[in-house]
């Protein structure tokens, strides 16, 4: 049996209640101020529509980039809008297995909540662990996984304050204008031939890893091939099936 991850809007109340909450903070007011018109220029520049009702981001540990894309319906193909620069790193290349590991997770997530008063400026969380982590990595994953400024981390992918000012401003437009989950993939590298030759020269004898980014290997392929994204599946074990 494959188990695939569908997704469910949200009532017109509670997106309002949501937009209220998000604007009481003067971190978002001032983000918004500052980035929706540079945002909408770039999203016109690439032939899309502001505000965004599909956008994805894709994020390479080696290259400390997250890329994001967008587009107008779902019979488009994506198109990149922009690049970030994540500004920090911890622990090695490879997935997340365990609380205190410091390692940034790597496989297919969504944005799952949009923190308007953190500790690190502004946060937006992931849904780690999702049904893989939880099937491979025992007890306890742990959690609490964000794209956020202040540039530090153990296990989170940070920006600077003014990158997840920008890229918040994005991901909460797209979320007031009914995308529900933005998807976020995290690869260790770009899977390119260049990329897979390294994995296997740094970390050819842990076959686990080697497994693991096969998996994400196909994910990949497909959007550079199709400029969409396959459904996110699993099977059993909690391998990525697509």
């Amino acid at each position: 049996m494959l188990f695939v991850f569908h997704s469910n809007g949200f009532s017109q109340g509670n997106l309002d209640n949501f937009r209220s909450h998000q604007f009481t903070s003067h971190r978002v007011v001032e983000a918004n101020d500052k980035y929706s018109h540079s945002s909408e220029e770039a999203f016109v520049r690439a032939r899309l529509a502001w505000p965004p009702s599909d956008i994805y981001l894709r994020a390479f540990k080696s290259q400390n980039e997250l890329e994001l894309w967008g587009r107008n319906n779902s019979d488009e193909e994506y198109r990149k809008v922009k690049t970030f620069r994540v500004c920090a790193v911890s622990g090695t290349l490879g997935p997340k297995r365990r609380q205190g590991d410091k390692q940034i997770p790597e496989g297919f997530y969504f944005i799952e909540e949009f923190n308007n008063n953190s500790e690190y400026h502004l946060s937006m969380l992931l849904n780690y662990p999702n049904y893989s982590d939880r099937a491979q990595n025992g007890s306890n994953p742990g959690g609490n996984i964000y794209i956020h400024g202040g540039c530090l981390t153990v296990g989170c992918l940070p920006m600077s304050d003014e990158g997840i000012s920008e890229l918040y401003t994005v991901c909460l437009s797209a979320r007031l204008n009914g995308q529900t989950f933005i998807p976020v993939h995290v690869y260790p590298t770009r899977m390119t031939g260049r990329g897979i030759a390294y994995l296997i020269q740094q970390y050819g004898t842990d076959t686990s890893k080697q497994q693991f980014w096969a998996y994400l290997k196909n994910g990949y392929e497909y959007f550079e091939r199709n400029h969409k994204l396959l459904p996110v599946i699993y099977t059993p074990e909690g391998n990525y099936a697509n």
